[in-house]
C-alpha cells in the first residue's frame, strides 16, 4: 500500500476518535472564559476533525506528485470524505450546532449515499471515477462549513466564526449541484442496465 492511501486510512481512523471525544460526556475538566464553558473533548475533537479534513488535501498532493494514482485511491479517498462529513453532520445535529437545520444534514449524507451507490454501478462495469474538480469543491465547502460550525461551539470570540451559516448554504449549494452533475455524466449507466 502506498504512502497517500495510508494517509486515506489514517483519516478514516481519525473519524472514531472524532466521534468519541465530541460525543462521549469524559469527565475531563472544562475550560472557563468568563461565564462560558467548553468541554476539553470538544476542543481536541474539533482540531481532530480539522487534521483529518486537511489529510485529504496531503494524500492528493502526494499521489499527484509521485504519480501515486492508484484505483485503491480513487475508491478510498472520496469514501473518506464522505465519512468523515457524514459523521460529523450526526455530531452537528446530536449537539443541535446546525442553527436548527438538520435537514441539510439530511441533503448532504443522502447526496453521498446517492453518488456512492453510482459509483458501486460504475466499478461493477470495471470503471473507476476520481473526484472532479466540482466534487472536490463540494468536499472543501462541507470541510470548512462543518469546521466553523465545530469552531462557533467554542466560546472564545478570537475564533468565533459568524458566517458558519453562509458556509454551510454554501455547502448545500455545491453538494446539490455536484450530485446533479454527477449523475448527468454518468446517466448511460441507467439506459444500459438491465
Amino acid at each position: 500500500m502506498n504512502l497517500p492511501n495510508k494517509i486515506t486510512i489514517s483519516r478514516i481512523l481519525m473519524i472514531p476518535v472524532f466521534v468519541i471525544l465530541m460525543l462521549v460526556p469524559f469527565p475531563w475538566e472544562e475550560w472557563r472564559l468568563g461565564d462560558e464553558s467548553i468541554a476539553v473533548s470538544h476542543v481536541i475533537g474539533t482540531l481532530v476533525f480539522i487534521i483529518a479534513s486537511a489529510t485529504d488535501w496531503i494524500d492528493g498532493y502526494y499521489a499527484r506528485k509521485f504519480n501515486l494514482v492508484t484505483n485503491m485511491g480513487k475508491f478510498l479517498d472520496p469514501l473518506a470524505d464522505k465519512l468523515l462529513v457524514a459523521a460529523a453532520l450526526v455530531v452537528l445535529v446530536d449537539l443541535d450546532l446546525m442553527y436548527g437545520q438538520s435537514w441539510i444534514a439530511i441533503v448532504i449524507i443522502s447526496r453521498e449515499f446517492a453518488v456512492t451507490g453510482l459509483r458501486l454501478l460504475l466499478a461493477d462495469t470495471g470503471e473507476v471515477v476520481a473526484a472532479n474538480m466540482l466534487g472536490k469543491i463540494k468536499t472543501w465547502t462541507q470541510i470548512v462549513a462543518i469546521s466553523a460550525l465545530l469552531l462557533n461551539n467554542l466560546p472564545f470570540s478570537l475564533i468565533h466564526f459568524p458566517f458558519a451559516n453562509i458556509a454551510l448554504w454554501v455547502s448545500l449549494i455545491f453538494t446539490v449541484w455536484s450530485g446533479w452533475d454527477y449523475f448527468a455524466k454518468n446517466k448511460a449507466i441507467f439506459k444500459n442496465s438491465k
